[in-house]
């Protein structure tokens, strides 16, 4: 079971959570970024946003997990500006793709990533409970 981190006062967050406290098996998942299984990448940053999220939950998959056991996600942005002016769909695939649920977040920009077409990656924890 999870337990979204609200410190009294403070106000909501808004596409994440401060903080989330669980329990159960944790599950990592290495950097994701927006490329296909034949290793390309779509055009525009909501594109290879909604593809890192489809690569995330496919490994989130493959441990038993949903998105709904993701805690806690790092992502890399080569440009902020860009990761800006696409939040509007960013929202909209986050909404399709994972719902309501918001985990910690923390979202840095990088100089740049291993993959030069890449545009996000996407460090992701989960934590699915014990039956």
């Amino acid at each position: 079971m999870n337990r979204v981190l609200l410190p009294e006062g403070w106000p909501r967050p808004r596409g994440y959570s401060n903080g989330v406290e669980a329990s159960g098996r944790m599950v990592f998942v290495a950097g994701q970024i927006g490329w296909d299984v034949q290793g390309r990448f779509p055009t525009g940053f909501a594109a290879q946003f909604r593809q890192t999220l489809d690569n995330t939950l496919a490994v989130l998959a493959e441990a038993g997990a949903g998105p709904e056991h993701m805690v806690r996600m790092t992502w890399y942005v080569v440009d902020k500006a860009e990761y800006l002016a696409a939040l509007r769909e960013i929202g909209a695939v986050w909404r399709e793709r994972i719902g309501a649920h918001y985990p910690a977040m923390a979202v840095v920009e990088v100089k740049g990533l291993i993959e030069d077409a890449a545009r996000v990656e996407i460090e992701t924890t989960a934590v699915v409970p014990v039956a």
